[in-house]
């Protein structure tokens, strides 16, 4: 399982100390949650692992339907499938 290492900072730390915080994100592959107020309120993170988070996130949505498809008879054999796609190959 793969997990970030987090820290918490006031945001007043997010406004004093920018670039500090986006090295963490970017350099220590941190995540940073600001409060306010004592309460969490947003996150930041290393836009590179923003990508690979929401493309995880994508898959899993992808993984989720096909597997609403299967449980419900949604299902045709590879052949077809494997047929359906020469067909698209050739037209293209």
């Amino acid at each position: 399982m793969f997990t970030l290492q987090e820290s918490i900072r006031p945001s007043a730390d997010l406004r004093n100390h920018y670039n500090e915080i986006s090295k963490q994100c970017r350099e220590d592959n941190e995540v940073v949650i600001i409060t306010v107020n004592g309460r969490g309120d947003t996150v930041s993170l290393a836009y590179e692992e923003y990508k690979r988070m929401k493309a995880r996130i994508e898959l899993l949505e992808v993984l989720s339907e096909a597997e609403d498809d299967v449980k419900n008879g949604r299902i045709a054999p590879v052949s077809d499938t494997f047929d359906d796609l020469r067909k698209m190959l050739l037209e293209d």
